[in-house]
Order: structure tokens, then sequence, then C-alpha cells
């Protein structure tokens, strides 16, 4: 598989526009030979007629060319535009020089040329447009071998009307469309430099955090052996043995936390996704909440839907990320719900009573590390690029009876297993 450049892309795209500019300066070259002949007799329309057919073939061959093998350097893009040049100033040097009033077509391929190629080849194509106009200023053929002064004025007044009419249509259809694509290119790589910019933040938190799972994970182990060793020679005393108890179950829970760092670790490098129904997902969660706040107020509004959503642990771990910033701002009462939106596309809500987030971050959610009085503040970013990463959003609305959280998230199909997951 052969892979294209940026460049050869744009080169690509911009075949179509370049082919129908080319064909449509053909037409308009055939049908003002057909109309002067009508008036006058041309005294070199055979040539003009072969100058049009080599320039239509020309258009197709660079059409061909542009669209199965796209130039990998603008020069060729801007040999290519000489050419066009070239062509219409002969086909202008036969039909009476710098007196045709098609000889404005000459500014068709420097505009092209202005958003195709480099400053430096633009100005070499505007230059070579201007050497071709002086050269039909200087050295033309007649329009014709008969005198008819009255019909050259008026076949003149009525070409300078269509040029300005056709320049103009080729230069909105063509050379606007050519603009909005690149300002279109332009968009697309600001947003991808930006994802790119968040992702080496991630990637920078998640290096931390799998060095500092490393690093605990020898501590733990030895306070694991120390508390079995002095279960064993603890005898007689229940109090201190209900208390190693329960050392060596939070031991154990960290090391389980640990490891699920580590499985969520690989499963995100290696973009592995389950699909489940957003029912047994949200169970999941609810199972997990559970352990995590057993004596917090959660209410989980049944029914869940009953669609498909692929997620993986990251995605488990930043919406506990979330309920767990929602429990700590309102102990007393949290509620979770879901339900199916609009366009395929899965909404879970959690909410609270407690005062949320500022006004002020709500306009730009997740989009930064944010202070934090109980924790490092990066929970609400890592939580909002991880559902960002799977194609969701992450949405809040505060008001003064609490927050409301919305995450967003494609529902997975058959044939897509994962709709609007970025790449």
């Amino acid at each position: 598989m052969e892979w294209l450049t940026h460049s050869q892309t744009g080169f690509q795209q911009a075949a179509r526009y370049l082919l129908g500019m080319r064909l449509t300066l053909v037409v308009l070259q055939l049908m003002t030979i057909a109309v002067a002949e009508t008036m006058v007799t041309l005294a070199h329309r055979a040539e003009a007629l072969i100058v049009c057919l080599t320039y239509a073939v020309a258009a197709t061959l660079s059409w061909l060319w542009f669209t199965r093998r796209p130039p990998r350097s603008t020069a060729a893009v801007t040999l290519v535009l000489t050419l066009d040049l070239l062509l219409i100033g002969a086909w202008l040097y036969l039909t009476g020089g710098y007196t045709n009033p098609l000889v404005s077509l000459l500014l068709l391929p420097i505009a092209v040329a202005i958003i195709l190629v480099p400053l430096g080849q633009s100005i070499a194509v505007t230059v070579a447009g201007v050497s071709i106009y002086t050269f039909l200023v200087l050295w033309h053929t007649p329009l014709t071998h008969e005198h008819h002064s009255a019909n050259l004025a008026q076949l003149h007044l009525v070409g300078m009307w269509v040029t300005f009419a056709i320049t103009a249509a080729i230069l909105l259809l063509v050379v606007g469309a050519l603009a909005r694509r690149l300002r279109q290119q332009q968009s697309q790589l600001a947003e991808i430099r930006e994802t790119r910019l968040r992702d080496e933040q991630i990637i920078a938190l998640g290096l931390s955090a799998a060095a500092i799972a490393h690093r605990l994970g020898t501590p733990l182990n030895t306070m694991t052996l120390l508390v079995e060793e002095m279960k064993s020679t603890v005898t007689g005393e229940s109090y201190l043995a209900d208390d190693l108890s329960l050392m060596e179950k939070q031991l154990g829970l960290c090391s389980g936390h640990l490891q699920q760092l580590s499985t969520a670790a690989m499963q995100a490098k290696t973009s592995q996704l389950e699909t489940l129904t957003a029912r047994d997902w949200i169970m999941r969660l609810r199972e997990s909440s559970t352990l995590l706040w057993p004596g917090a107020a959660i209410e989980w509004r049944q029914p869940f839907p009953g669609c498909q959503v692929a997620v993986d642990a990251t995605l488990d771990q930043a919406v506990l990320n979330l309920l767990a910033n929602a429990v700590t701002a309102s102990p007393s009462w949290v509620a979770i719900s879901a339900r199916e939106g609009i366009g395929g596309r899965l909404e879970m809500i959690v909410e609270d009573h407690g005062d949320g987030l500022e006004s002020t971050l709500a306009g730009a959610l997740g989009e930064q590390v944010v202070s934090s009085e109980n924790g490092l503040g990066v929970g609400l970013f890592l939580s909002n690029a991880t559902i960002q990463r799977l194609g969701g959003t992450l949405k809040a609305r505060v008001t003064a009876e609490g927050t409301t959280m919305i995450i967003d998230l494609p529902i997975a199909t058959d044939s897509n297993r994962y709709q609007g997951r970025s790449t």
C-alpha cells in the first residue's frame, strides 16, 4: 500500500477542481471561435482548434496524473500551471493576441498557483503570466485578414462582458472551493494538534502513575509479610488480631487497586475494548462503587438501556472518578441514570446536591488540570480526556440545586463496534 503525504492528498483533492476549470476554459475557447466565425472569418481557425484540443487532452492527462499518482513536490504542480499559461497564451496568440477580450484568462492559473504552491513558485508563475501577456502585446497574429472594424469592435465589447462573467464564476467555483478546502484542512490540523498535546499530557500522567504503582508494589508486599508474621506471633490479644486482620484486608485492597491500574494501562496500550450492554456495564460500576463507598447514598435509577457499548477499564475509572467527586460534594444524595439519546448515543447522567463545579469551569470542562483541595486536581481532566478518546463527550450543568454531569457515549453496532471512536 502506498502512503500519501499531506501535500499529495491536497493535490489529489484539487485535481477535480482543476479539471473543471480547464474544461470550462476549453469550452469557452470553442464557443468564442464559433461566435467569432458568425461575424468575421478567423485567420487561424484550424490552428486555434488544434490548441483547444491539445489543452483538453493535457487537462485530462493532468487529472489522471494527480488522482492516481499525485506529485510529491510542488515543483511539478508549478510546471503544470505554467503549461496552462503557455497553452492559453498560444490560443490567444492565434486569436488576436492582447486584443482578444479573453486575455484575462491568464489570471486563472496564477490564482490557482497562489493557493496550491509556495510563495516563491507562485511568484514564478505570476512572472510567467506577465511575460506571456507582454509577448502577446509585442507579437501576435491578426484575428482576420479582412477588415471588419465595426464587427470587431462589437465582438470585443461582448467578449469583455463574457470574459468577466466567466472569470468571476470560475474564481468563485474553483478557487473559492480550493480555499475552503484548505481552511477545513487547517482546522482539522489544529484539532489534531490540540488532541496530540492533550494525549501527551495523559501519557506523562500515565507514566508517572505506572512508575508509582511499580514502586508501591515492593513496600506493600513487605508490609503484607510483616502482618502475616505478626499475626502468627499474636496470641490471646483479640484486639491486635482484629487490627492486623483489618490491616491485611486494606493491604489486599491496595494491591488489588495496583493490579487494576496495571491492567488498565495494558488495555489502554493495546486499545482493547469490551462490548457489553449498557445495563451490565452500569451494574458493574454499581458493584465497584459499593465496594469503594459502602456508606454512600447513591440512587441508581433503573431501568437501564439494553443497548451495546464498547468500554475498557480506563472508561470505568473515568466514570468512577466523576462519581467520587459527586459523593465528596454531596454525601447525602447522588443519583445515577441512563438513557438512549438521539443519533445512536448513550447518555449517562450523574446528579448531586453539592456546590459542584464553579460556573467558570463549566464552559471549559476537563480541558485543563484544575486546583483541588482534596486531591491532585487531575481526575476531571483525565476523565474528560478518556471519554473523548473513546468518542464521547462530557458536559456539566451547574444550578442552585447542584451539579449534573452528562456522559455522552456512542453505541456500538455490529458493523462498527465503536462508532465515533477516534483513531
